[in-house]
């Protein structure tokens, strides 16, 4: 893995450990100014989005919200120069009701997450979320 790559798997590691905590709405040194994310549809979100980033930092502040806390596990990261994908877990518990889920239920996921890289910033991140039965 060269410097570069190495950076852009550190970035990711701490961007996620920022939605984590809650700090993302104040993170936009993680991205590009111009940057996308786009996210395919899932249980959650049947018609997938796509969003810029107000509207990242936006859904970011609302997720705060309904959920009490997050943890993102990294199973896999592969990296291709400015580019990188990540297999992860996620888990978040909820703060409020949702559909049948009562408050503190866990909700699990499986995210396929594609990074692309510009000046050492996330440019790009296409999302595959998979939940776990609810």
């Amino acid at each position: 893995m060269t410097e570069t790559e190495s950076a852009n798997v550190a970035l990711i590691r701490e961007y996620l450990a920022a939605i984590e905590s809650g700090e993302i709405g104040n993170a936009t040194r993680f991205f590009t100014p111009d940057v996308r994310q786009i996210e395919l549809p899932n249980k959650l979100n049947p018609n997938g989005s796509e969003s810029d980033l107000p509207t990242m930092l936006k859904r970011a502040e609302q997720g705060k919200k309904g959920i009490r806390q997050q943890k993102y596990t990294i199973v896999t990261a592969l990296t291709q120069g400015d580019r990188v994908a990540v297999e992860a877990r996620w888990e978040g518990v909820l703060a409020i009701p949702f559909r049948s889920l009562d408050a503190g239920t866990a909700m699990v996921a499986h995210f396929a997450m594609f990074f692309e890289f510009e000046n050492g910033r996330i440019h790009l991140q296409r999302n595959y979320d998979c939940f776990e039965s609810w």
